[in-house]
């Protein structure tokens, strides 16, 4: 009898053992699981900002005065319309994937931080009219919040190329 409970004791201390383990395990696995959504999400990020689309909207906004007004987009021609949407619908789902911390806020500040804030101030103006056009004062917020962000994340921060000019690879197949 006293060896059945002991048995039975160390079955329990086991299955104690058994659980912890488990529940670290699934731990572990959703931590990796969440990391690698990120990481997706980062990769299909990069893809559209390497799409021929963005690029050419990209293009075309970047080379707009600043804070033009949306009689001043509208009077360059509904392409430029249409590019001013496309950035400023991009931009505000950008926002939100940062917010939700879909996206990590780092990617994007290092994908297109200083873009960003140059795109906004080449659209404040024109977002500002079409919330008071369309009556919604809430019309492209995460693009502008997005924007605020990046600005306060690139206040203390150098160009890249100054920042890592001393980085090295960690692994000998990561060799420049």
């Amino acid at each position: 009898m006293d060896d059945l409970s002991r048995l039975a004791d160390l079955a329990e201390i086991l299955g104690a053992f058994i659980v912890i383990g488990g529940v670290f395990f699934a731990l572990v696995q959703m931590r990796q699981l969440r990391q690698q959504r990120r990481e997706m999400a980062a990769i299909e990020l990069f893809r559209f900002f390497g799409s021929p689309q963005f690029a050419s909207a990209y293009h075309c906004i970047l080379h707009l005065p600043d804070d033009l007004d949306k009689a001043g987009v509208r009077a360059r021609g509904s392409d430029v319309e249409n590019c001013a949407m496309i950035i400023s619908t991009t931009m505000e789902n950008i926002g939100v994937m940062v917010f939700h911390r879909i996206v990590p806020s780092v990617v994007v500040k290092n994908l297109m931080g200083t873009s960003s804030m140059l795109l906004f101030r080449k659209l404040e103006h024109w977002i500002r009219d079409m919330r008071t056009e369309l009556g919604n004062p809430a019309a492209f917020e995460w693009f502008e919040w997005l924007a605020v962000k990046l600005e306060e994340l690139e206040q203390d921060s150098e160009p890249a190329y100054v920042a890592y000019r001393d980085w090295k690879p960690t692994r000998s197949h990561d060799q420049f």
